[in-house]
């Protein structure tokens, strides 16, 4: 089928096959596709996520959490505070969900059917492989979007000494669950996330940013890294650290919203996460206040040179005009033909000017970048000073073509509290957002995860799956759930 130039989506929610029908370029014949895949709720918990009124008809369906028993392998468990994902589609019509769990230090392997119902999980990387570093924001890999692979990516944070870029491929053995591969040449960072831009950005080249998320009470430290190699090579490129070239810039405070600065990429040498870090400040990298996820704009090539990162904010005295408190989404225009030359950088979205447009920005964490948009979630590190401030944790919507900036929905933590699924003051995350529309077939559809920090079992027995952590009691024991969202723009 040729690229269409409008989709109109007949949804049936429950029971029913989907149908596209796509009007084909070259008449005024639809083609019509039919998958298997029926968007429905399949977890035994309930949703509570509470949509704007701007949003209403947006469907939000509980697809899995920690207290669902899968047909397949009703022992495995849905760890604690999922993170970063991917998916892919199966020769047999079935689908592999790659996911993070964050605090128990793992990656699981979820396999779901043709209809999009969860069976089977499994974990492909475990506590003992990362020696017990949290796995925070996921990218997959793909010849569609890449030009190679399927790999998965995911980066080392906190916890353990395993503090970098780990690889996993995607269907790799279970038994092999104790093996990791680590990628040595993007260096060691606190690694929020690892991501490849598009194969369309630059001819041959696989360019690969790398979020720091490292913790300073008095200097903005968190680097922004990139990788550059030959297309597919993630072990013999270069190493880089973005710098800003304009006169007067020392701190990221000193970039105002809605301004362009100039910006380079300097080549770093060290790959230790301390001598790395001593070498970036040297060459003048810009440090900011905790680089969390990463993405990147698709559609064209130009757009795909197009690259969104959050900052998440730390709100220390010793940070004042230095690091943002509340948090920034900042905009990257890369050079055409270099990455590692001149470009621009713009903070699009600031939570420290609190009569600004992101003046409700309480920790801007994960980030999802579509053709039009950018989907942007919380995680609040608790700065409720402000009335604006005062929510619990959001997911956003920014128009890239017109700068409006929107609450898609919000974490509905009383009602959860009501109903016994954790407390209204241990503040959940939304993340890992992906977009799955056309690995499903189906327009506008997403997934989206949420950590419930204070949601323990009932019966006491840890949200922790023992293959993915031998001593459960190293994990926080708290319940995640993975949601299906239907119906946002792209």
């Amino acid at each position: 089928m040729k690229t269409s130039k409008f989709t109109l989506l007949t949804l049936a929610f429950v029971g029913l096959n989907l149908t596209t029908a796509c009007k084909d370029d070259d008449n005024d014949t639809p083609d019509v596709i039919t998958t298997d895949v029926e968007l429905a709720a399949h977890s035994i918990t309930p949703s509570f996520l509470k949509l704007s009124s701007e949003f209403s008809s947006v469907k939000v369906m509980p697809l899995l959490t920690s207290e669902d028993k899968l047909s397949e392998s009703p022992n495995f468990v849905y760890g604690s505070m999922a993170d970063g994902a991917g998916l892919l589609k199966n020769a047999d019509g079935t689908f592999t969900l790659i996911n993070n769990i964050e605090s128990d230090y793992s990656i699981a392997r979820i396999t779901l059917d043709k209809t999009f119902k969860p069976v089977k999980g499994e974990y492909i990387l475990n506590a003992q492989a990362t020696a017990s570093t949290a796995q925070c924001s996921g990218t997959l890999i793909t010849p569609q979007e890449h030009g190679f692979g399927p790999l998965y990516l995911s980066g080392g944070e906190w916890g353990g000494a395993s503090k970098g870029v780990f690889a996993t491929d995607p269907f790799k053995s279970a038994t092999s669950a104790s093996s990791p591969r680590m990628l040595t040449a993007m260096g060691q960072w606190s690694t929020e996330n690892a991501v490849p831009i598009g194969k369309d950005a630059y001819a041959n080249k696989t360019v690969v940013f790398i979020g720091d998320d490292h913790s300073d009470d008095a200097i903005p430290s968190g680097q922004l890294g990139m990788y550059v190699g030959d297309r597919g090579d993630l072990e013999g490129g270069k190493l880089y650290g973005l710098k800003v070239t304009s006169n007067g810039i020392n701190y990221e405070m000193d970039m105002k919203e809605g301004t362009s600065y100039d910006m380079e990429f300097v080549e770093l040498n060290e790959t230790n996460i301390d001598l790395l870090d001593a070498e970036a400040k040297q060459k003048g990298t810009m440090g900011f206040s905790r680089v969390e996820d990463i993405d990147w704009r698709r559609g064209s090539a130009n757009n795909n040179r197009e690259v969104y990162f959050c900052v998440t904010g730390r709100k220390k005295d010793g940070l004042e005009g230095k690091g943002t408190f509340y948090g920034r989404v900042y905009k990257l225009e890369m050079n055409p033909e270099d990455p590692t030359k001149a470009g621009k950088i713009t903070c699009v979205l600031d939570g420290d000017k609190l009569d600004g447009k992101a003046k409700a920005f309480h920790s801007p964490d994960n980030i999802l970048v579509t053709e039009n948009y950018a989907y942007i979630q919380e995680d609040p590190n608790g700065y409720f000073d402000t009335e604006d401030k005062t929510h619990y944790a959001r997911l956003y919507q920014y128009d890239l073509r017109t700068g409006a900036l929107k609450v898609v929905l919000e974490c509905d933590q009383v009602t959860a509290a009501a109903q016994g699924y954790g407390t209204e003051n241990g503040v959940w995350e939304i993340t890992g957002m992906i977009d799955v529309s056309d690995i499903v077939g189906v327009d506008e559809t997403f997934l989206v995860i949420t950590q419930n920090h204070g949601w323990e079992s009932a019966d006491g027995i840890p949200f922790t799956d023992p293959n993915a952590v031998s001593d459960v009691d190293a994990s926080t024991k708290e319940g995640s759930m993975l949601f299906i969202v239907n119906g946002l723009g792209r």
